[in-house]
């Protein structure tokens, strides 16, 4: 229907999934229930399957409070918080006065707002807080950003209007998921090289023993009959952990957050998943009532 303006992310957010959605997108189970996703960031997936219809129930959560908060303001007071960023300018002064302001002693609306304005004007779209917890990206420079796109901040607020957003570590979606759900992990990735460790999106990080506990709870959805999808670095210590019992695809995607431009480019990437990624096998497994997950040794790994 012309008119109708689609939800498109709200946030930029490092390592976010805009460019490789379609190469997600094209790996999803051909019938799920619910959909959560643990890792929220800017939520690229999610936006792209409920312009697709493809959402029925969802459950977005994430450790970053601030984050999460931002969410449930534009879902609950969008007006507000359009009306803050309509005043806002955008100049540097007004910038670091922002940053230095404690998000906690700010109203919802004013705590969204401060986190899309500074999301949007700060270098490289970065978020990035210190071992307090505190923001610390300097000033971007900027023409003229779109912190105060009212067309799509009433679009995500309409999305959200059904969805459940809550903070919570990832393993809670233990909890909450059904046989027949999907969850979508995008966690902080592995590193690559001892100079590629960008997890400050929280200030406690994340660490390998992370990544292994994430791992664990991929195996407990998959014995709840939960479709996992999960998307990680090319890192050895991912393909070990998800060698068997999932399957591991390789992807390009340009990365560009490195300081060092000889460093930025495609990299590989790693989409995983513990069922079959081709639609025919899909389909095969649906006609024959077969266990949809994978319950056999599986290293199933192709090239992009």
């Amino acid at each position: 229907m012309s008119g109708i303006i689609y939800p498109r992310p709200l946030l930029k957010w490092v390592g976010g999934k805009t460019q490789i959605v379609d190469e997600l997108l094209n790996r999803i189970p051909l019938y799920f229930s619910n959909y959560h996703e643990p890792f929220l960031g800017g939520g690229a997936l999610f936006f792209k399957l409920y312009r697709q219809h493809k959402i029925r129930k969802a459950f977005l959560s994430d450790i970053n409070a601030e984050l999460i908060d931002t969410y449930i303001s534009v879902r609950d007071y969008v007006d507000d918080v359009i009306k803050l960023l309509s005043i806002y300018p955008h100049d540097e002064k007004f910038f670091y006065e922002l940053r230095s302001r404690d998000p906690w002693l700010m109203s919802l609306p004013e705590r969204a707002a401060r986190m899309i304005y500074l999301n949007k004007t700060g270098y490289n779209g970065l978020y990035r807080v210190n071992k307090r917890g505190q923001f610390n990206v300097p000033f971007g420079r900027y023409k003229s950003p779109d912190y105060c796109n009212v067309d799509n901040l009433r679009a995500v607020s309409q999305s959200l209007k059904d969805v459940e957003i809550f903070v919570a570590p990832f393993e809670t979606v233990l909890e909450n998921a059904k046989p027949g759900d999907l969850v979508y992990f995008d966690p902080p990735y592995a590193p690559i090289s001892k100079t590629a460790n960008f997890t400050a999106y929280h200030a406690t990080g994340f660490t390998s023993q992370d990544q292994e506990h994430l791992k664990d709870v991929c195996l407990q959805l998959t014995r709840q009959n939960v479709s996992v999808l999960l998307s990680n670095s090319n890192a050895d210590v991912i393909r070990s952990l998800y060698s068997t019992r999932f399957t591991v695809n390789e992807i390009l995607a340009s990365r560009s957050i490195n300081c060092n431009g000889s460093r930025r480019g495609k990299l590989i990437e790693l989409i995983i998943t513990n069922y079959p990624m081709k639609r025919a096998a899909q389909l095969r497994l649906l006609e024959k009532r077969a266990p949809y997950l994978l319950t056999e040794r599986s290293s199933n790994t192709t090239s992009p």
